[in-house]
């Protein structure tokens, strides 16, 4: 049986085919949502009560007060002294190199004056306190702390607060290390749907956050889903995807391994790879089951790969790219000669990489920019995790006498023109005084 589908984009059925391949169930689930909802409801009402009484439900743990669950700063710093100096190494060097990045992505404030002396802009001030959830358990993803601290921090953030399940007290010192050299103020070890309701509530222990960013499993995308307009939150995930566009000259071997490095994270995860080079798909084909068999993870690839994966055959590159912007995936990776002649092409895409060299699993966790993406075909209209989602703009208004005069006739038009008075009226006070 094959490793993995083989689609040909001029074949008849080919819209419908790639429909099927693209269908993917949200995070909507009555069962989750009921659950969710009463999590959600106890906690607001209970406080860190519910918290560590869910907390030790699930997680297994055995939490008697607030202090249990709560990280101390002097216990992240003993963790980047505890894991190994390479890690350290290579976490810092993470952190810088996100942190450059996205030191380009900072927005100013600006004004302008007009020639009455009137002063128009917009002000740019940072969020004051931000919530970042971290998958925890025997799963580690300091990677996920760099990538939404780091912005937040850069764009001004006054305090960063951190929630990690720790399962059977389990937590990875990884991921604290990450959070010492991040600069997380907070972290707390509880997780789910009420580690979500605690940073949208507030709590005894817990401060209330103004959003909340990060992924999370089915309980805590529903979660956040929930309490979107209490809080503000970064977006809700789907299943990581790749598509790789090939012109079949980079090495076989290569192009499988990056397929397999998203058919890795999950069975919903999903990995294409378009080429108008039929040889190369076959070449590829048999590249994922060699190095299929090779993975820890393979039972997990193989599932990926046989549901949600796909090989398919175009008749040029740009044929190529018109199907990616019509996916429009998390990752696209442009492996081709010249690929910067095509990026303007590219219309919808989370992340692009470009050439032979440039594996996607870079961007996961050193190349510099933000890992967190949209999926699911958002990248239409979504765009990457960055410093401008912890930023607040505030539109400035500074009417000289003359300029009040000028506006005012014109808005007390247009207000009558709505049938509201007093708008015009209060515009036009300054008018009738000058």
């Amino acid at each position: 049986m094959a490793v993995i589908r083989q689609l040909d984009s001029l074949a008849p059925d080919f819209d419908a085919q790639l429909e099927l391949l693209l269908a993917w169930e949200s995070v909507a689930d009555h069962r989750v949502e009921e659950t969710v909802a009463e999590i959600l409801r106890e906690v607001r009402a209970h406080g860190d009560v519910a918290v560590i009484s869910y907390t030790n439900q699930f997680d297994r743990r055995q939490l008697q007060a607030a202090g249990d669950f709560m990280v101390s700063a002097s216990e992240l710093q003993a963790a980047r002294e505890r894991v190994a100096p390479e890690a350290r190494r290579a976490l810092e060097a993470a952190a810088e190199r996100v942190r450059a990045y996205h030191d380009h992505q900072k927005q100013e404030s600006w004004q302008y004056r007009e020639a009455d002396g009137t002063v128009l802009g917009q002000q740019i001030t940072p969020m004051e306190r931000v919530g970042i959830y971290v998958p925890g358990g025997k799963a580690s993803y300091p990677s996920s702390v760099l990538m939404n601290a780091i912005p937040a921090k850069v764009a001004g953030v006054e305090e960063v607060v951190m929630v990690v399940p720790a399962p059977d007290n389990q937590i990875s010192d990884l991921v604290l290390a990450a959070a010492a050299i991040a600069g997380v103020d907070r972290v707390f070890t509880i997780g789910g749907a009420q580690a979500v309701a605690a940073l949208a509530y507030g709590t005894e222990a817990v401060p209330r956050v103004d959003k909340i960013v990060g992924p999370g499993n089915i309980f805590v995308a529903s979660a956040k889903r929930a309490v979107f307009g209490q809080v503000a939150i970064d977006m809700i995930a789907g299943p990581s995807e790749i598509l790789v566009i090939c012109d079949g000259e980079t090495d076989p071997d290569w192009i499988a391994m990056d397929l397999l490095s998203q058919a890795e994270h999950d069975e919903q995860a999903q990995s294409i790879l378009v080429s108008p080079d039929q040889e190369f798909l076959d070449a590829v084909e048999r590249a994922l089951e060699k190095l299929l068999a090779e993975l820890p993870r393979r039972e997990i690839a193989a599932v990926s790969l046989k549901e949600r994966g796909a090989l398919v055959a175009v008749d040029s590159i740009e044929s190529a790219i018109a199907i990616s912007n019509r996916i429009a995936p998390e990752h696209l990776e442009l492996s081709v000669a010249n690929p910067e002649k095509y990026l303007p092409l590219i219309r919808n895409a989370g992340a692009i990489f470009l050439g032979r060299h440039t594996a996607e699993a870079l961007g996961d966790y050193c190349a510099g920019p933000n890992h967190v993406l949209p999926t699911s075909g958002t990248a239409r209209f979504s765009s990457p995790l960055g410093v401008y989602d912890f930023q607040k703009r505030s539109s400035i208004i500074y009417c000289s006498p003359e300029g009040a005069k000028t506006l005012g006739r014109v808005a007390g038009i247009l207000a009558r023109g709505e049938g509201l008075e007093a708008h015009a009226r209060s515009a036009e006070y300054r008018v009738r005084n000058k």
